[in-house]
């Protein structure tokens, strides 16, 4: 029996088509899955509709929201925020750092700083500060100025995806809060000052300092009726 000879040509036009079809489903866009229920999608993948901020530093690319830039330095923390407030939910989203900077987050139940580029009230917090992982700790951004809790130091490197997508979760009920990274428990907090605001927007963060860029993409939320 003669081998069969496939001409060179039909090999390369096979290896393109196999190139494509993998490409098509790497870049498959968030927004088109399926929502888990009860929640509802605060990012159309496609416009910032819903969403304010200084677009210098932000862009949308392949589905996602981009913030910040790996060609320049950041001068100031530059937030997106949402129009709406919320009181009361579960926010999910997929976060990935690229960069030197190496650090972002996620405010809630926060406010804009009048005349200013800042947003006061809790972050979740996603990177590395301090010289160590700080991914799901809950810092208190331009107010108490500090980390009011974290996650196990000894854990959290092994959680976290280095330069990959990771799925950040924020439960906020009453004055309890709690983070998950990656389907990990990070850490519970309860709020003992009662003048601490329980409502406020949501904000995606990039730091201050070299180049970097924080992606952010399936962002969802629902609301939780606590009455």
């Amino acid at each position: 029996m003669k081998p069969i000879v496939i001409p060179t040509r039909c090999w390369a036009l096979c290896i393109l088509a196999l190139a494509q079809s993998t490409t098509a489903v790497a870049d498959e866009k968030p927004a088109d899955k399926p929502l888990e229920a009860g929640f509802v999608a605060l990012f159309d993948g496609k416009t910032f509709d819903g969403w304010e901020g200084n677009l210098d530093f932000f862009r949308i690319e392949q589905g996602a929201i981009v913030a910040g830039s790996l060609e320049k330095d950041i001068p100031n923390n530059e937030f997106l925020c949402t129009k709406k407030q919320y009181s009361d939910f579960e926010l999910r989203l997929e976060v990935k750092l690229q960069g030197a900077g190496n650090n972002a987050g996620v405010q809630f139940r926060s406010a804009r700083i009048p005349d200013d580029h800042e947003v006061s009230g809790y972050q979740g917090d996603v990177g590395v500060a301090w010289g160590r992982p700080v991914w799901g700790g809950l810092y208190d951004e331009s107010r108490r100025n500090k980390m009011l809790v974290e996650g196990p130091a000894d854990q959290l490197p092994g959680w976290v995806k280095e330069g990959d997508w990771n799925e950040l979760w924020i439960r906020a009920v009453g004055d309890k809060i709690e983070l998950f990274l990656n389907g990990h428990p990070t850490i519970k907090y309860t709020e003992q000052d009662a003048q601490i605001a329980r409502t406020g927007i949501i904000g995606l963060q990039i730091h201050s300092g070299p180049p970097t860029e924080a992606w952010y993409r399936n962002i969802r939320i629902k609301v939780i009726d606590n009455k």
